[in-house]
């Protein structure tokens, strides 16, 4: 029995000195995930992501806008890696757009128009603008958790604006009572399954974006063209359905413990809770990182 035991412990050591010469990359989500219980970079985090060469690239996935990223970059010393936006439909380098998936504007004047007669709260998204109808509760609550601000507008009169410069949408938010919510997201349902990604990360809301995209599919693409790397080389880590396919694609794909089952179920390993510096937690350990003074 004790040298069944000693035999398991030296295949993982083993098995996590070739992982750590495979990792040329870092993705992860940001909220439920890399952010801390005050939704902002713990200072372990800093630094254990500090200690990581400047050449490795660290990769933002998530469902938000790029102006609500970019601050985050800049706190882990990252700030000219590049982005993926809104769950892969816009991923950036810098200034230069990468990839960029669209609902039609038409798919979106119907989602507004299905929309009429309920209590929901309903925001725009179209490159790195936000449109919000009204300042209310939850766009002071967006505003609080993303560090932008809207800009304030009819929603139509957001929608004919952008058709009239040629642009659509990434992504219409869906924001509510949590009945209100699920008798929107049953017809949004019926009528876009086959169309659109409906993920919802709260029973009070509703993120709505193209079918075809997926984080995954995004830094799988990103990686082919900035770095030729394969989607083996990198680390992954998530909390929630759309990070998924994220986790599944990776050489190494880690759940924080306050993930969904199914998140945990994906993944090859899980870490501690976003709360607890997770993401920090398995990065130093995986990467034999010196320990630093931050405790969790």
């Amino acid at each position: 029995m004790m040298r069944k035991r000693m035999k398991v412990l030296i295949d993982e050591r083993v098995r996590q000195s070739d992982m750590r010469r495979e990792i040329k990359v870092i993705c992860t989500d940001i909220d439920g995930t890399l952010l801390d219980k005050h939704r902002d970079i713990s200072a372990r985090t800093r630094e254990v992501i500090g200690k990581l060469p400047q050449g490795m690239p660290i990769i933002l996935a998530s469902s938000r806008m790029p102006s609500a990223m970019t601050y985050i970059q800049e706190k882990i010393g990252r700030p000219d890696h590049p982005l993926i936006c809104y769950n892969g439909g816009y991923v950036l380098d810098g200034v230069e757009t990468l990839d960029s998936v669209t609902i039609p504007l038409s798919t979106c004047f119907k989602l507004v128009e299905l929309a009429a007669g309920l209590d929901v709260h309903i925001s725009l998204y179209a490159e790195d603008e936000w449109v919000a109808p009204v300042v209310d509760f939850w766009t002071k609550k967006e505003i609080n958790a993303t560090r932008v601000q809207p800009i304030l507008m009819g929603l139509h009169s957001a929608l004919n604006r952008w058709g009239e410069k040629g642009k659509a949408l990434h992504k219409v938010m869906c924001m509510g009572d949590a009945g209100q919510i699920e008798k929107l997201y049953q017809s949004y349902w019926e009528g876009f399954k086959d169309e659109l990604h409906l993920y919802r990360s709260k029973d009070t809301y509703i993120e709505i974006a193209p079918r075809s995209i997926s984080k995954a599919s995004a830094l799988e693409k990103l990686l082919s063209h900035k770095y030729g790397f394969s989607m083996h080389e990198v680390l992954a880590f998530g909390d929630n359905y759309n990070d998924v396919e994220l986790l599944k694609a990776s050489g190494m794909g880690v759940a924080v413990d306050n993930a969904n089952m199914e998140v945990k179920a994906s993944a090859d390993e899980i870490t501690d809770g976003n709360k607890a510096d997770g993401v920090a937690n398995y990065i130093e350990k995986i990467m034999k990182l010196e320990p630093g003074i931050f405790e969790n």
